[in-house]
């Protein structure tokens, strides 16, 4: 359990009122270091909870530009075999598919689902929007509609675009959020405002590493070092608890894809 609003009460309580105080605002902060521990273990995610919800939205985001195409269908195929379902539960799985490809299908109420069971917990998210990632680069460059969708989820789940432009850099796609001139966030969510779209781009050399990282190349060593070790630590595999094995795969690639990020801008800029 983590103690910082512990150390933090007690250090104010210093600072206003010497001893006593800081004895006090440990017994504060402490209270509330609990709360937050109780809230976060109530709010760890019922394994299996987001199947149904995430194969809806991965055939809304399949059927958004029109059609299905083969590749999609071998995405959602794919996922089915590394979760590892059983029969009954492919066939589930596939019903609420096509349950998301029916024409003017609304994805509020199914991410709003995906929200409820991510919870409070921000590393379950980024497994949950890889996988949405998959479907949206399954034919190469998505087409608006597609990255309309996405960006609706991740606003959902807290991951804000420049954490969605590092899950896209893990991917082999640049892809600049706020040259997008063709979004706009209206009252129904993220949507396509027409005109401008650039979609991601495939990089032929390879993740951008500063793009993995999530920060600009101007960016000094320290926020470099900031950088990595903030995301290292949301991103490790670790800290998923008893979730599926394709989803703890997912994050140990997402780490070794953020290892060898900051080992190439070490390299690059001569420090350990």
């Amino acid at each position: 359990m983590s103690f910082s609003y512990t150390l933090w009460f007690a250090f104010f309580g210093l600072i206003l009122g010497h001893v006593p105080g800081a004895v006090t605002g440990a017994v504060i902060g402490f209270i509330f270091d609990n709360l937050r521990h109780s809230q976060r273990k109530n709010a760890t995610p019922e394994v299996g909870g987001y199947v149904g919800p995430l194969f809806t939205l991965l055939g809304a985001v399949a059927k958004s530009d029109g059609r299905v195409s083969e590749a999609e269908i071998a995405v959602a195929e794919r996922l089915m075999t590394r979760m590892g379902l059983d029969a009954e539960q492919r066939k589930q799985a596939a019903v609420s598919f096509n349950v998301g490809k029916q024409p003017e299908f609304d994805v509020t109420r199914t991410i709003n689902e995906l929200r409820q069971w991510v919870g409070m917990r921000r590393d379950h998210a980024f497994p949950v929007l890889d996988v949405v990632i998959e479907t949206v680069l399954a034919e190469g460059n998505p087409a608006p509609e597609k990255m309309a969708i996405l960006r609706q989820l991740a606003f959902a789940l807290r991951v804000s675009d420049m954490e969605l432009m590092a899950l896209m850099a893990m991917k082999g796609y640049a892809w600049n959020a706020g040259g997008q001139r063709g979004y706009g966030r209206s009252q129904q969510g993220y949507g396509s405002t027409g005109g401008g779209y650039v979609p991601p781009q495939r990089t032929p050399q390879g993740p951008d590493p500063y793009a993995v990282l999530g920060i600009e190349r101007s960016a000094d060593d320290r926020a470099v070092k900031r950088a990595y070790r903030k995301l290292i630590s949301e991103h490790h595999p670790d800290r998923l608890g008893d979730l599926p094995e394709d989803m703890r795969k997912r994050a140990e690639a997402r780490a070794s894809e953020i290892n060898a990020a900051y080992d190439r801008i070490k390299e690059q800029r001569g420090f350990k």
